[in-house]
């Protein structure tokens, strides 16, 4: 036996079968007849998931958002299985009715103040009632932009300084605006405003037109000149024809009209001649110094610097006074010869020397910076639409930039919007953080100025996660991750020790180096000590009437060049040099040298003696120890290994020698 459930089956069918208990027959026909469970209320209503909506900014009262849906398996013709909905933040903007259509209850939602509103529904069966099953989900709403603000300039007057020799299109500078409405929203329609009764030269002179960045830009139609008008003074003016709502907070006091002062600057231009071309007739008797004429020039510029007249032509007939133009001859002229002379005449300004001062004209060599990034923090209970902070920009070039704020890569939580030509807001589009959360909040930000060359800058923002209080007053923040990186100055240390100990390395190398060569030369040291063999073969001699030899013979003939190699008359068994320290290698050097030079001095042979009497009542003087002393610690099996010149000495020092 089960429990029944309705919401797997309402309904049982089922037939009846009345039989004799004694016969098993059917007394009646067989009657089928239906059990309805009937519902309790043990479901509660269910939400899909959480809903987001949009809505336009400025919507009409009543206006339809989205419709949230909550279904209850109990039966939908009871009270059980229905469902009514309400708002728990109840505020003035949303309202819900019982088939969950969220509505606007006023026309005055603004983007600009506001850009998205959370509003938590609650799901209740058992509609009118006190006890029911209940669910709530949230639902977010996010207010879509509208052109509904002007376009106002950021000052009321703009001053630009001309050069009169700039030619048409010249680019004169930028008018600067700020629309709150989002970039797609924007709209401006720039023009010049003059009285054309006293001014009606101005929009021939001048064009204002609109950038990709939907500033103005003023450009010049014409040359300027400088001596027939110095100042421009006009009125520039922005309007939008496409608002769809009355504008925010801007009456008719909105700066949608500025000033611009253009100030002419003089170019020192060169003199103009009076006429383009000068004729003269001389008679040919005339004589030498004669005044054919003169010629003028004047200075264009408002400041008349006197003019100095020249001839360059050295085979000219003709001189010039340089002051006042008038030119005579310089030789007798013969028609015969050449009946025409043509020459140019040059003048130029002379201007007394004064004191120069160069500007320096401003290029777009620095790319922007972000400001303001050092103390970002979100809060755990920050929801969606919350503006988290604001960052500047700043640029070190002189002009007056706009700059363009984007993500390198799309962020989770956090969105970033313009504010303005420098500014922007960082705010959340995705809520629900931990401060046990692990993950940094990291932004890519890329920072773009409206230069020419336009110069960009990236930047990593670290936005810390905290606990708030009331007014978003942060009293404990995550700890920011340790930043992996060695820094130059580290990098330089570590590569000057790495070189340090290669050199120690290499000189360690070269030390054992050079200690191999002292070994293979040692023989040839002046400092080493050797002992000297006495003879003993006269009776009552002592060690200062014995025949010594000076050490250094034995030394001196190593030092003679490389001895011929003779063969030996036995065959010398050879072994390999044992690791004994200086003194056996020495030792085994002066060894091998004997054995192979066969006409050197016999100071080194040993000599075999007989009998020589009863021993003496002192000690031996020679440092060998005889055989029959028992106190002997020197160890003669080495004697076997000193080769054939050694053999005899080493059979006298065997142990079954000493025993025999």
């Amino acid at each position: 036996m089960k429990k029944l459930d309705r919401e797997v089956k309402s309904t049982y069918y089922l037939t009846a079968h009345l039989l004799d208990i004694t016969t098993n027959k059917s007394v009646e026909a067989a009657e089928p007849f239906n059990i309805k469970i009937i519902d309790l209320n043990d479901n509660n209503p269910v939400f899909p998931s959480s809903y987001n909506g949009s809505i336009l900014e400025r919507s009409a009262t009543g206006t339809h958002v989205l419709t949230v849906t909550a279904t209850d398996a109990d039966d939908p013709t009871t009270a059980n299985g229905q469902v009514e909905y309400k708002l728990l933040n109840e505020n003035d903007i949303f309202e819900i009715d019982n088939s969950g259509k969220i509505t606007t209850k006023i026309d005055f939602l603004d983007r600009e103040k506001q850009n998205a509103y959370i509003v938590v529904v609650h799901a209740k069966d058992m509609p009118g009632m006190k006890t029911g099953g209940s669910v709530t989900t949230t639902v977010t709403i996010t207010m879509s932009d509208i052109n509904d603000n002007m376009a106002t300039f950021k000052k009321k007057m703009y001053s630009f300084d001309v050069r009169e020799d700039e030619e048409e299109d010249f680019k004169i500078g930028t008018v600067e605006t700020e629309d709150k409405d989002e970039e797609q929203n924007k709209d401006p329609v720039y023009s010049i405003v003059a009285d054309y009764t006293t001014e009606p030269k101005f929009t021939s002179v001048f064009k204002i037109e609109r950038n990709p960045w939907k500033d103005g830009v003023l450009t010049l139609k014409q040359k300027l000149d400088f001596e027939s008008r110095k100042v421009y003074t006009f009125d520039v003016q922005v309007h939008e024809d496409n608002l769809q709502r009355p504008p925010d907070d801007q009456g008719a006091y909105a700066d949608t009209k500025a000033k611009v002062i253009i100030n002419v600057l003089n170019v020192d231009e060169p003199p103009v001649f009076s006429k383009k071309a000068y004729t003269f007739s001389l008679r040919e008797d005339a004589k030498a110094s004669t005044k054919i004429g003169g010629v003028l020039a004047r200075d264009p510029d408002a400041a008349q610097h006197m003019i100095r007249y020249s001839i360059d032509d050295p085979r000219c007939p003709v001189k010039i006074d340089p002051k006042t133009g008038d030119m005579y001859t310089d030789r007798t002229l013969d028609r015969e010869l050449i009946a025409f002379h043509s020459f140019y005449v040059t003048a130029e300004e002379h201007t007394p020397k004064g004191t120069e001062i160069l500007v320096v004209l401003d290029f777009n060599d620095n790319a922007p910076e972000l400001t303001d990034i050092q103390d970002l923090f979100a809060c755990e209970d920050d929801g969606p639409g919350m503006v988290i902070g604001t960052i500047g920009a700043s640029d070190k070039d002189d002009h007056p930039q706009r700059f363009i704020f984007s993500l390198a890569n799309p962020s989770p939580h956090f969105s970033l919007i313009s504010e303005g030509s420098s500014t922007a807001n960082i705010t959340v589009t995705q809520g629900g953080f931990h401060l046990d959360d692990r993950r940094e909040n990291l932004m890519e930000i890329v920072l773009e100025d409206s230069g020419s060359p336009a110069l960009s800058s990236t930047t990593t923002v670290t936005i810390r996660v905290c606990s708030c209080g009331r007014d978003r007053k942060h009293y404990y923040c995550k700890p920011a991750s340790p930043q992996a990186g060695v820094s130059t100055s580290a990098l330089v240390v570590i590569l000057l020790c790495i070189l340090a100990v290669l050199v120690f390395l290499i000189a360690i190398m070269l030390n054992k180096r050079c200690q191999k060569d002292d070994l293979a030369t040692m023989g040839r040291s002046s400092g080493e000590i050797y002992e000297q063999l006495v003879a003993y073969d006269e009776e009552g001699g002592g060690e200062m009437d014995t025949n010594g030899y000076d050490v250094a013979l034995l030394t001196s003939a190593r030092n003679e060049g490389r001895l011929q190699q003779v063969p030996a008359l036995y065959a010398a068994v050879r072994r390999p040099l044992a690791d004994r320290g200086h003194v056996a290698a020495m030792i085994e050097a002066k060894k091998e040298a004997a054995d192979l030079d066969r006409d050197g001095s016999p100071y080194d042979t040993l000599h075999i003696y007989g009998y020589e009497g009863p021993g003496s009542f002192t000690s031996s003087l020679s440092s060998l120890e005889t055989s029959s002393s028992c106190a002997s610690s020197l160890d003669y099996d080495v004697l076997s290994e000193w080769g054939p010149r050694f053999q005899t000495l080493a059979e006298l020092y065997r142990p079954d020698s000493a025993e025999n």
